[in-house]
């Protein structure tokens, strides 16, 4: 993992001491099926089954930064897949924070859950939902007065417009979509800054009911 981390950092795309330190203290490994475990520290994607994937150690760095998310912050995890970044979020946000994890895909859904049980601190800090991400989530999203960041990990083709109200002014959204990672900061309740970065590949977001 040491040098995983060591590589990212020298090609710099790990840059913020607390998501350094989260990498180092979340280890892929516990997300990864035991089969494919020997290939856990090399920076690539791998399957976790259903046609899912872990994605690669780089873009997962990259979002991160992109997103900036802070101690004590609560953000909104779609797509939350294997746990790892949901687990990676909930160690930079801290005990005041919290993560908000939604996964469509039921059998994913039992896999990352069991995988978060390697980690009780930070599973305590997580809220899991197995169902629909396309609206969000409204009911959480007032109780709390919004999200301070929203990050995606699959591909989308419209991002929902649930997902720009929820987000607070000020606030992040990261998402994938036409092969670019793109970066949306909330100015107004209606204006945000867009920002593209191309080169990646993700799998789609799945748009059905769990």
């Amino acid at each position: 993992m040491d040098e995983l981390i060591k590589s990212l950092i020298d090609r710099g795309v790990l840059k913020t001491p607390w998501i350094i330190d989260a990498f180092s203290k979340v280890d892929r490994v516990d997300f990864v099926p035991e089969r494919l475990r020997n290939l856990t520290y090399e920076d690539g994607a791998l399957p976790i089954g259903h046609g899912q994937t872990i994605s690669q150690p780089y873009t997962v760095a990259f979002m991160l930064e992109l997103l900036e998310p802070q101690k004590g912050g609560h953000i909104l995890d779609i797509g939350s897949g294997s746990g790892w970044q949901s687990a990676l979020l909930a160690e930079i946000v801290g005990d005041s924070g919290r993560i908000y994890s939604v996964e469509i895909n039921p059998n994913i859904f039992k896999i990352g859950k069991r995988n978060l049980t390697k980690y009780p601190d930070l599973s305590r800090r997580i809220e899991l939902y197995c169902q629909n991400a396309n609206n969000g989530l409204p009911k959480i999203a007032k109780e709390i007065g919004d999200f301070d960041n929203i990050i995606a990990a699959a591909e989308v083709e419209e991002v929902p417009s649930g997902w720009r109200e929820q987000l607070k002014i000020g606030g992040k959204l990261v998402y994938p979509r036409d092969n670019s990672v793109f970066l949306e900061i909330k100015k107004t309740k209606t204006d945000f800054e867009i920002n593209q970065f191309p080169g990646f590949v993700f799998v789609p977001f799945i748009n059905l009911s769990c």
